[in-house]
């Protein structure tokens, strides 16, 4: 933390770096390749995101959505490692982890940031959930498995992919926060040989819950039409119009 003040400027690379590569929206390119020129916003809940372009263009588009939306955000995070290391390199300074690791942080909230608010496109992206899921399977692969396996179980009960990613929204901060404080905080009861300081703690409890809280915010609608029961599943098998 002492080294902080050397490293505003690397972060904020890294947050420029992030947004960029987040505004790289894979389903309106796709979209104008399997669509004529068309824009994915313009078809079924108007999203730009994977969802969407499932029901309305195809099961290919949006697989290949899903794996350029996941990689961008993993390119982010591992630019952003760089790019912090190679910044105490520089400066002659100890490698901190803990602020190598909030750079990453940045880096992938600004990534989901970019999806969501592309500057590419006028600034209409979509809602962040591939983006997200891509940034905790690098920064912290517990919560992943324990996010993932949430959503999957969700998804196979109701079929419905924005209740999936709400309950999952919801749920990350908390598992982000537990896993932390129980296996990684120097004061967790179950001491071991936790070493990360109360700052880290809080600081990726904090990112968590960022993460989380633009997740939800963007499915307002979906937890709208969720309550009102009018929320459409996923049927495989055929498109939906």
């Amino acid at each position: 933390m002492e080294y902080l003040g050397y490293l505003v400027l690397p972060m904020l690379l890294a947050a420029v770096a992030g947004y960029l590569l987040g505004s790289i929206n894979w389903s309106i390119i796709l979209t104008r390749l399997f669509k004529h020129k068309e824009d994915i916003r313009k078809y079924g809940s108007g999203n730009a995101g994977m969802t969407n372009v499932l029901r309305t263009v195809g099961k290919v588009p949006a697989i290949l959505t899903f794996v350029g939306d996941f990689v961008k955000c993993v390119a982010a995070v591992l630019l952003a490692y760089l790019i912090m290391y190679l910044a105490f390199f520089l400066l002659g300074l100890p490698v901190s982890y803990e602020l190598v690791k909030a750079g990453q942080y940045i880096a992938g909230m600004a990534c989901v940031m970019g999806h969501i608010f592309p500057v590419y496109y006028g600034f209409r992206g979509g809602k962040g959930v591939v983006a997200s899921a891509a940034m905790i399977a690098l920064l912290d692969w517990r919560a992943f498995l324990l996010v993932i396996g949430t959503f999957l179980l969700v998804f196979l009960w109701k079929r419905i992919v924005s209740l999936a990613s709400v309950v999952c929204a919801v749920a990350y901060p908390v598992y982000t926060f537990l896993l932390v404080y129980f296996f990684d905080f120097s004061g967790s009861p179950l001491q071991g040989n936790a070493e990360r300081s109360l700052w880290y703690l809080l600081f990726v409890t904090a990112a968590s819950l960022f993460i989380g809280g633009t997740v939800l915010i963007k499915h307002r609608s979906n937890i709208g039409r969720l309550r009102r029961g009018e929320e459409r599943p996923v049927v495989f098998g055929k498109k939906s119009s």
